[in-house]
Parts: C-alpha cells; sequence; structure tokens
C-alpha cells in the first residue's frame, strides 16, 4: 500500500522570543557513563584474519574461496557424487538438446525424481569444480564448453516446462522389459513391476496401480491391466521438435517447420502407444495368475454345467416319472371307467333279461288266469283287450315296480287273485297320475 507524505512547516516563534529568557525545559538528559565498544561482523572478521595471517586483501580472497569450494564439496560428497565420463566432458555446448543433463549435474542416479534442491546443489558442485577461471588459476586452459553445458542442464531442469519436456523423451529413465527366458528364470513381478513403475512416470492419473504379486485378487489384476490398456500419458515429445527460425521475413518457412513438428509429435505419441500396448500385451501373456484366473473360472463354469445338466436330468426324471404316474393312473381310470361300463351293461342286461322274463310272468299270469273271461275258453277278443291292458301296465311301471309286480303275481294260479292284483296296479297307476280311470278295460 502506498504512503502519503504531507510536510508540514514548523510553527512560527512568537515575535521577541528569547531562548534565555522564555525557553522552559520539560525533562533533563541523564548523565554519561563510560561502555567498552567491541567491532562485530563479517567485515570485522575478515579485517582481523588478514591481520592475523598477514594476507593482502586478494590472498585472503583467493583462500576462503578454495575453503567454500571444499566445504560444498565435503558436504555433498555423500549425496551427489558420480564419476564424470571423459567424453561427456568434451561435449560441444551447441549440441546441448542431445545431452543427458542430469548426468551432465551428476545426478543422473535420480533423473526424474530429483528434487529443486538437489539440482541446485548439483549445479553449484559442479560450477566449483568446471569455473573457467578456475581452470585457468590451475593452470589449465580457459576452454568453457563443459560450463556452458553446465549451465544449459541447470536452465533446462529448474524450468517446469522444460524440464517436463526432456523428461517425456528421457531414454535413460526407461527399464527394458524382460524377455520370456529371464521372466521364467527370475521373479515375474519384480522384473515387470520395475518396467511398470518407470512407465508411470508418464501418467496423467494417480496413483498408478501396481503390478502386485501372486496373491492379488482378480479385481485388482484387472484393475491393473485396464489401467495399461487405457494409459493416459502427458507424454508430447516437444523437447525433440526442430527449432523454429525467429525470422520475421520467412514466415511460411516458419509455418512449415510447426506443421512438420506437430507432424512428428503425432507420429511419436501413435508409436509410443503401441509400443506401451505391446509392452501390456507381452506381459499379460507371461502372467500366470492370468492362467490361474482362467482355470478357475472353466472350472467354475464346468462345475455349473454339471450342476445344471444334473439340474435337468432331474427335472427329466421327474417329468418322465411324473408322465408314467399320470399314464398308470389314466389307464387305471380308463379300465375302472370301462370295467364300470362293462358292469352297467352286464347289470343294464341283467335288468333287460329280468323286465323280459318278469314281462312274460305278468303275461303268463294274465294267459293262466284265463285273461279274465271267467270260466271256459275266453274270446280272441278278450285276450286281445286283456293283453293289451297289461302291456299298457307294463309301459307305464319301471322295472323295480315291474318286478314287485311279478313277485306279487309269481306263482299264483287262481284267476280271481291274478286280476286283483292287477287291479290293484291299476288303481297305484290311476292315483300317480299314470292311467286314467276307466282306460283298463278288461280290469275294471
Amino acid at each position: 500500500m502506498a504512503s502519503v507524505q504531507v510536510s508540514l512547516p514548523l510553527p512560527v516563534l512568537p515575535q521577541g522570543w528569547a531562548a534565555d529568557r522564555d525557553f522552559k525545559p520539560i525533562g533533563h538528559l541523564s548523565d554519561a557513563n563510560d561502555r567498552n565498544i567491541e567491532p562485530v561482523g563479517p567485515h570485522f572478521l575478515a579485517h582481523a584474519r588478514r591481520k592475523r595471517h598477514k594476507r593482502t586483501f586478494s590472498e585472503d580472497d583467493r583462500i576462503q574461496a578454495q575453503v567454500n569450494v571444499k566445504k560444498v564439496e565435503d558436504d555433498d560428497e555423500d549425496d551427489i557424487s558420480e564419476p564424470e565420463d571423459p567424453l561427456m566432458l568434451q561435449r560441444e555446448a551447441k549440441d546441448w538438446k542431445g545431452q543427458d543433463h542430469y548426468a551432465v549435474l551428476g545426478i543422473s542416479k535420480y533423473r526424474h525424481r530429483a528434487t529443486e534442491d538437489q539440482i541446485k546443489r548439483a549445479h553449484r558442485k559442479k560450477v566449483l569444480k568446471h569455473h573457467p577461471d578456475k581452470k585457468a588459476a590451475a593452470g589449465g586452459t580457459e576452454d568453457d564448453q563443459f560450463f556452458k553445458c553446465i549451465q544449459k542442464a541447470t536452465e533446462v531442469l529448474l524450468d517446469p516446462v522444460k524440464r517436463r519436456q526432456f523428461d517425456s523423451v528421457d531414454e535413460a529413465a526407461d527399464v527394458e522389459p524382460p524377455t520370456k527366458k529371464e521372466t521364467q528364470k527370475g521373479n515375474f513381478y519384480k522384473l515387470w513391476g520395475k518396467v511398470f513403475e518407470a512407465e508411470g512416470r508418464f501418467s496423467n492419473v494417480h496413483p498408478v496401480p501396481k503390478l502386485g504379486n501372486e496373491k492379488s485378487t482378480k479385481e485388482e489384476v484387472e484393475n491393473f491391466y485396464d489401467f495399461w490398456y487405457n494409459f493416459d500419458s502427458w507424454r508430447s515429445f516437444e523437447y525433440l521438435d526442430e527449432d523454429v527460425p525467429d525470422d520475421n521475413e520467412s514466415r511460411d518457412q516458419k509455418r512449415h517447420v510447426e506443421r512438420k513438428n506437430q507432424n512428428a509429435r503425432r507420429k511419436k505419441k501413435t508409436e509410443d502407444t503401441a509400443r506401451l500396448r505391446k509392452l501390456v500385451d507381452d506381459c499379460l501373456a507371461l502372467d500366470e495368475r492370468i492362467k490361474k484366473f482362467r482355470q478357475q473360472e472353466h472350472a467354475q463354469k464346468n462345475k455349473r454345467r454339471i450342476e445344471k445338466e444334473a439340474e435337468q436330468k432331474r427335472l427329466a426324471e421327474e417329468a418322465a416319472k411324473a408322465k408314467e404316474e399320470q399314464a398308470k393312473l389314466q389307464a387305471e381310470k380308463e379300465a375302472a371307467e370301462k370295467a364300470e361300463k362293462a358292469d352297467a351293461k352286464k347289470a343294464k342286461e341283467a335288468a333287460k333279461n329280468a323286465a323280459k322274463k318278469n314281462k312274460r310272468v305278468v303275461r303268463g299270469a294274465v294267459k293262466e288266469g284265463n285273461y279274465f273271461h271267467g270260466a271256459g275258453d275266453a274270446p280272441a277278443s278278450q285276450i286281445d283287450s286283456a293283453l293289451h291292458d297289461v302291456d299298457a301296465i307294463i309301459t307305464r311301471i319301471d322295472n323295480e315296480e315291474l318286478a314287485t309286480l311279478t313277485g306279487k303275481l309269481n306263482g299264483k294260479k287262481d284267476a280271481g287273485e291274478i286280476k286283483q292284483i292287477l287291479q290293484d296296479e291299476v288303481k297305484r297307476l290311476v292315483g300317480a297320475g299314470k292311467l286314467k280311470e276307466g282306460e283298463m278295460k278288461s280290469l275294471s
């Protein structure tokens, strides 16, 4: 927040004001004390060191620089210490795109895992060792090519965008997949786990699932391979782009180079996707867990199939048994109905025969009673009338009534008694409404 300063003038003393007369003190000064003052600070220490060792300013600066270098080297010895490749030290600064920035700074064992602090410490150590002035002071050449390589490596690795672009194409961080022979001899999960751990640094999705081990569940294994078959990578391959000319007069050339770079990126992206897909395919083909899960699934399918077939067989047997039982019941029913019909037919035949016999008995009784004529032979008209009336009675009664009537007439020889029995039957039928009064003339 900006501050505003306002200058206020001092008040004007009254006219005729005099200090010896008008001054009024409002306090008083304390008495003076004697105190010892000691010089401190880096400049006094430097002065004291020069006086003690009888050095000039330049001598002291040179010796102190050497002490500082030794101190930095001692501090970083355990953390950042890699032997330098003689060929790397001969690299030209203009070929900086082809250099391994992590190896130049001596932190190749950390690579994409290196922190900003480790990069700065490695840079400080390399600068102290390869600064051209130090080489010249030591009697060497003033070649600054590798020093420029150091500066470029630090510039790239301390810039998040540039470092991401370099890490996108850092093949030194890749782990070669093991061969089938190596996998069979070694630990599958350890060998392939390192491969996918290295590939996982390109993932946009976190956390990246682990390969696991032989105790991993089917769900965990399926999630692992689903993740890698649908891998979302941030690799863009800009680091390998051809430099775009800055000349404003060659705009067409600039656009041509940009299109060329875009096409090259897409091609490399497609090739990398195919490479990763093949990598996952090879791992999947060698994964014993997949074979185990397939065997378990096959056994489960066989178990379900066997159970299904057994259930179908049981249902078929029950259906056949039910059908057989139903057929048996149907046969028994048909046999019973047939027997019943036969019995009914026999009964009907018997009843019919009994009725015929009873009718003969009734007619015979009429004949035995001389057709209701009395003494002497009955004329033909009397016979016809008597038989007609008896047939009329027979047609109006059922078999049971006929049997009852036959029982009454059976064994009767007296004409009068036979006629009386028939007359009583006529009266019964008249009372039942089956005959009319006076309709049976021969029995009146």
